[in-house]
């Protein structure tokens, strides 16, 4: 293993792998959202983007929360998520958006889905002997 895998972040929640794939996610809207016509660049692509950002900030904020709270932002990501899911889909009837561009999309929603979930899963069954004050606090939460 070399230095760099051993490193870990200062920020907690940089080292989740769900904020990766929202982070991948968000630069996969940036590089879509420019071929919209430009009549729905701005409605449609910002707000598209805004939802898409929202998954990694709420991701974010509630990692310095305790466990309740962290749960309470990963349902708001899961929120951001359904409203990329609508946005993929007003861009593909617009056809602002072709069907494999769509597919990504989708996909890759399906899969944040998830692993948010597991995510909630996973804080809602640990062990009382586990600290709530803060979740940076916790090691090995690189779901």
């Amino acid at each position: 293993m070399n230095e760099q895998e051993n490193t870990v972040s200062f920020f907690r929640f940089e080292d989740l792998r769900i904020y990766a794939k929202a982070l991948d996610y968000i630069t996969w809207v940036h590089s879509v959202t420019p071929k919209f016509p430009v009549s729905q660049q701005t409605n449609l692509g910002d707000a598209f983007l805004k939802s898409a950002q929202g998954i990694a900030l709420n991701i974010a904020e509630g990692s310095a929360r305790n466990k309740a709270q962290f749960v309470y932002y990963l349902k708001m990501a899961k929120s951001s998520v359904r409203e990329c899911v609508v946005y993929t889909e007003i861009a593909s009837k617009l056809d602002a958006m072709n069907s494999d561009e769509k597919d990504y999309s989708r996909n890759q929603l399906m899969e944040l889905t998830k692993m948010i979930g597991s995510l909630v899963a996973s804080l809602q069954r640990s062990t009382p002997s586990v600290r709530d004050e803060e979740i940076d606090d916790m090691p090995n939460m690189m779901i």
